[in-house]
């Protein structure tokens, strides 16, 4: 690798979330922080070079989107997913989460019901219940270590909701969708008028052997689609705050950008574009090392687990850097599983509980940092697990 992704970069007193509000979220900065979605590597050096020769010019004012961005944009998702994307379908947007409240409000009315697969990133519920929508939960399935659509309750579901939000990667579950699966999804919503959005902000971030589909790549004129995507997660830019939505309709494009428009949310931050050009322009080689790194710490926590902390069981995962911790074995409510691993392991995970239904009982643990703190978690952990036996 010509990357050091074992390099410590400290992060604290950074005004990082994941470090600096350790105190705020778990009540002590004593903790291994693994839980909100951003990883402690450097960012490629492409990235950073261009933030530099941004800062370069001293006049920071209200800028445009340059035609090189949508360019990059358009090549990087055809080279790497097969996805033939036109000009004048790409919406930019100041982030996912925002885009998905824009979403809400844009294609369903007040009190109408907008379905979710749980356990799912929370921001999916937020968005539905802040913007004064019905929550539909279609509950993911677990069996045999894997989960799975549950299609026929998603079609009862359908008849009575007027959007779908779906995961795809699927945050935390780390399912990458086959083909078949999104097929189907796509014939109900063709049934029942369903607007999907999909949420493919992870769509890089695919462990070597799994292989992820654009939903978009499978539609047809007619349906009712919208795709968000990200350098955020990928390369490590989330605080940046800028996405793309893409849409084939003119109709759904400008519904979303009336909503954006009534927020005065349409404008951006330079370094934002700056950042989101160069990702998808010269990431590439960057990120296939990346994700060698992130499996082998994937495997490194499956077999760590399987040998020394046999009541958690991993979630077997084809993508993302966060993993799915089965932790029912040790017996625990939501509230003791929390204080457990804040208190006794010192580990700061996200509480599954906080995913929506079928979370409980479940913790979400960040891998995307060095072994050497990967390492020190999963020794704590199977120290205070030992405690308890």
């Amino acid at each position: 690798m010509t990357t050091d992704f074992d390099q410590a970069l400290p992060r604290e007193h950074t005004n990082s979330v994941k470090f600096d509000a350790r105190e705020t979220v778990f009540g002590t900065e004593d903790v291994i922080p693994m839980w909100v979605a951003d990883m402690d590597f450097a960012v490629p050096e492409a990235i950073s070079q261009a933030l530099l020769e941004r800062a370069g010019h001293p006049v920071f004012g209200y800028s445009l989107f340059p035609d090189s961005l949508y360019e990059v944009m358009i090549r990087w998702f055809r080279t790497r997913h097969d996805w033939a994307i036109q000009r004048d379908w790409i919406l930019m947007a100041p982030g996912v989460v925002p885009s998905l409240h824009a979403a809400a409000m844009a294609f369903a009315g007040p009190g109408d019901g907008i379905i979710i697969q749980t356990p799912v990133y929370p921001p999916f519920l937020s968005a539905v219940e802040k913007t004064g929508r019905r929550l539909i939960e279609n509950p993911l399935v677990l069996e045999d270590g894997y989960y799975r659509m549950d299609l026929e309750h998603l079609e009862r579901c359908a008849a009575d909701a007027s959007v779908m939000f779906l995961c795809s990667p699927h945050n935390p579950v780390g399912r990458v969708w086959e083909r078949n699966e999104l097929e189907a999804v796509l014939a109900i919503a063709r049934r029942h008028g369903l607007t999907v959005i999909s949420d493919d902000v992870h769509c890089d971030l695919i462990y070597p052997g799994a292989k992820h589909i654009m939903l978009a790549g499978l539609t047809t004129a007619h349906d009712k689609l919208v795709t968000a995507v990200a350098p955020s997660k990928t390369f490590n830019i989330a605080g940046l705050g800028l996405s793309a939505l893409v849409m084939s309709d003119p109709a759904q494009r400008q519904a979303l950008k009336q909503v954006f428009e009534s927020l005065h949310m349409e404008q951006t931050n330079p370094f934002s574009a700056a950042a989101f050009e160069a990702a998808y322009r010269d990431g590439g080689p960057w990120l296939d090392e990346l994700m060698m790194y992130l499996q082998d710490n994937y495997r490194f926590v499956r077999d760590y687990l399987r040998d020394q902390v046999p009541e958690i069981k991993l979630i077997e995962s084809d993508g993302t850097y966060l993993l799915w911790l089965d932790c029912r074995k040790l017996g625990l409510s939501n509230a003791e599983l929390k204080a457990f691993f804040i208190q006794r392991a010192k580990v700061g995970m996200n509480s599954g509980a906080s995913f929506g239904e079928g979370g409980g009982g479940f913790m979400r643990m960040n891998i995307g940092t060095r072994r050497a703190v990967l390492a020190q978690a999963l020794d704590q952990i199977r120290d205070a697990v030992n405690a308890l036996r």
